[in-house]
C-alpha cells in the first residue's frame, strides 16, 4: 500500500507542480506563462484573469508539491480538488464527460484519486511520516476545504459580477 501512496503521490503531484509551473511562467512546450493563462480564463468568464491565473498557478505548484512531499496531509489533495472543481465548473461540464470532447473525464478521476489520497494519507515515505506530523483531523481538513471552496466561489462568481457592473453606478 505504501509504495501504491508513493507511486501515486509522485505522478499526481509532479504533474500537478508542472502544470502550476506553465501557468506561473510558461514553457516551451505547452505553457502559456500568466499572460497567456489569464486570456483563457478571461475567454471562459473567470474575471479578472491576472489573478486568478497566478492564485491557479500557485494553487496547482503548491498543492501538487505538497502531494509529491507527502506533506501537510490533507491539504494539498483538498486544494487541488478545488482547482479540478473550478476547471470542471469552467470549462469542462459544458463538454459532457469525455476528455475526446473537452469533458470532465479527467477531472473527475483526478478528484477520485485526491479523495482516496485523503482517505488513505500519504504513506509511510512521506515527510509526514518522517517528520511524525500529523494535522489535527478534522479540523485541518475542514479549513482547507472552507478556504478552497471560497477561492473556487470567487472565481467561478466574481467575474460574472464585475461583468454584470453589481455595485456599480450607472449614469
Amino acid at each position: 500500500m505504501d509504495f501504491a501512496l508513493l507511486v501515486i503521490r509522485i505522478v499526481v503531484g509532479v504533474l500537478f507542480v508542472l502544470h502550476g509551473l506553465q501557468k506561473l511562467f510558461g514553457s516551451a512546450q505547452s505553457g502559456a506563462g500568466i499572460p497567456g493563462t489569464a486570456a483563457f480564463f478571461e475567454s471562459v468568464g473567470i474575471r479578472p484573469g491576472r489573478p486568478f491565473a497566478v492564485l491557479a498557478g500557485l494553487a496547482e505548484f503548491l498543492g501538487g508539491g505538497l502531494v509529491l512531499a507527502g506533506l501537510l496531509s490533507p491539504i494539498g489533495p483538498i486544494v487541488l480538488i478545488g482547482v479540478m472543481i473550478t476547471a470542471i465548473a469552467a470549462v469542462h461540464l459544458k463538454n459532457g464527460l469525455w476528455i475526446a470532447r473537452g469533458g470532465l473525464e479527467y477531472n473527475l478521476v483526478l478528484i477520485a484519486v485526491c479523495v482516496a489520497l485523503i482517505s488513505a494519507g500519504p504513506g509511510s515515505a512521506s515527510v509526514d511520516a518522517a517528520w511524525n506530523l500529523v494535522l489535527p483531523e478534522p479540523e485541518a481538513g475542514i479549513l482547507a476545504a472552507i478556504v478552497v471552496l471560497v477561492a473556487t466561489v470567487l472565481a467561478l462568481t466574481v467575474g460574472s459580477l464585475l461583468s454584470t457592473g453589481l455595485g456599480m453606478r450607472s449614469e
